[in-house]
Formats: C-alpha cells, sequence, structure tokens
C-alpha cells in the first residue's frame, strides 16, 4: 500500500511538471517580443524546472 502512495505522488509531481513546462512554453512559443534564441533557451529552461524559471520569465517580460 505504501509503494502504491509513493508511486502516486510521483505521478502527480511529474504530471505537473509536464502541465507546467507545457504551458511555459506555449507562453514563451506566443511571445513576439523574444527572438530565436531566447525562446529557445526559455523553452529548454522550461523542460528543467518550470515552476522556478516561470517567475524568472515573468520578472524578464516585466522589466522590459
Amino acid at each position: 500500500m505504501t509503494e502504491l502512495i509513493i508511486y502516486a505522488i510521483i505521478f502527480l509531481l511529474l504530471f505537473g511538471h509536464a502541465i507546467m513546462a507545457s504551458m511555459m512554453y506555449s507562453k514563451v512559443h506566443k511571445d513576439e517580443s523574444l527572438n530565436i534564441r531566447e525562446k529557445n533557451d526559455w523553452k529548454l529552461k522550461a523542460l528543467i524546472f518550470p515552476i522556478y524559471y516561470w517567475g524568472q520569465y515573468k520578472k524578464t517580460i516585466e522589466n522590459r
């Protein structure tokens, strides 16, 4: 039973990570103010740690 709970938690974390990364990926892809290199950098960062880099991306966009 403990394994099932652990696997469920891991699944939810991975699912949340994938959803957040895809949201950031689509937002960056639609941003016309970024060049191709900047878009690719933000997209790669979204795959690594999307919650942290989402905040960094929003700060960067607000400062422009």
